[in-house]
């Protein structure tokens, strides 16, 4: 998952507005990826850690406790917590999917092998659980300890989903609410947390993360068919190809009923799709409006963490947190 590189874009404001703190995370980052006896960890994480990712979730993090006032040390910790977490999943992750590459680059599986991504994983877990006790605070603990088992839960719902072509939107939201919105929810909420405010602001950040993450990974999956007007320039069809059952394929299917079950479970159920398979796929989901009914869905979500930052004080930073929502349905408008 990525997004535009843009100077107006509200994760590059976000960018320079926290440069600081940004900084402060790269480099405990590095200092905690380090290995005395065995090279090969920053060897892989660095590989991943340093790949261009847009650290969107570790700024929510440090936006949410900056925007309430926080001017301890501890959310630089949190904001490595979670980038620690996010860069662990990716590793398992591409294992899972087999997959070559992240970020435009090899995957490291790929590069060392599936053994070294998921072992690395692993450590990175731990290293996260170090970041998080040094807060000192046991309901931050709690928070990002119980995003990381909704993480490895969705995952595993997803796993066991694949291919099922009775798959609904609703088994649909909760994977996603476990392997993408889990930590976007975990990650502001904790801001609001170390910086000590009241219980309906924490609540807001969590409703906040929590709907950005699933706005986010619709769009993900929208555009995985190459958006809603195929003009992407993406490579096209990966979902499809790996069989999984995203949101725009759920409402094609639930749409064409018996008439293109056939063609689901020949090429989704049971695996076997020829040349032209993928077209034909692409045409059903825009004959059905499948694209354009996810699209609504994704500004649905979208607007609901708009609202949700109402009960937030008012602070340049919950203006970029909003237009940050804005911005990741903007990408297939």
């Amino acid at each position: 998952m990525s997004l535009d590189d843009a100077s107006t874009k509200p994760h590059d404001r976000l960018q320079a507005a926290l440069s600081d703190d940004l900084a402060s995370v790269a480099t405990l980052i590095r200092a905690r990826m380090a290995s005395e006896h065995a090279p090969r960890i920053p060897e892989v994480t660095a590989h991943l850690v340093e790949a261009g990712g847009k650290r969107v979730r570790p700024m929510m993090t440090l936006a949410a406790a900056r925007a309430c006032g926080y001017d301890g040390p501890y959310h630089v910790h949190l904001a490595a917590t979670v980038e620690f977490i996010h860069t662990a999943t990716l590793l398992h992750d591409d294992v899972v999917d087999e997959s070559e590459q992240r970020r435009g680059r090899p995957s490291a599986n790929l590069l060392w092998d599936n053994q070294s991504s998921v072992l690395v994983g692993d450590y990175l877990f731990a290293r996260s659980f170090q970041l998080m006790t040094e807060t000192g605070r046991l309901d931050v603990l709690r928070v990002l300890s119980d995003a990381a088992a909704t993480i490895a839960e969705g995952e595993v719902l997803q796993l066991t989903a694949a291919q099922d072509l009775s798959t609904s939107e609703d088994t649909y939201l909760k994977i996603v609410r476990g392997k993408t919105a889990a930590l976007f929810s975990a990650a502001t909420q904790v801001g609001g947390m170390i910086a000590d405010v009241e219980p309906r602001v924490v609540q807001a950040f969590f409703d906040y993360g929590d709907a950005l993450g699933i706005s986010f990974q619709i769009v993900d999956d929208i555009l995985d068919f190459g958006g809603v007007s195929a003009q992407t320039g993406k490579n096209v069809g990966d979902d499809f190809r790996e069989r999984k059952l995203t949101l725009p394929l759920i409402k094609a299917i639930a749409a064409g009923g018996d008439k293109d079950r056939p063609f689901w479970v020949k090429t989704i159920e049971k695996g076997v799709q020829d040349e032209g398979d993928l077209e034909t796929a692409l045409d059903l989901l825009r004959s059905h409006g499948a694209l354009e009914a996810a699209r609504s869905d994704a500004l649905m979500w979208s607007s609901k963490a708009k609202a949700a930052l109402e009960e937030v004080p008012d602070d340049p930073l919950r203006d970029m947190l909003r237009d940050l929502a804005d911005y990741v349905v903007e990408r297939i408008a």
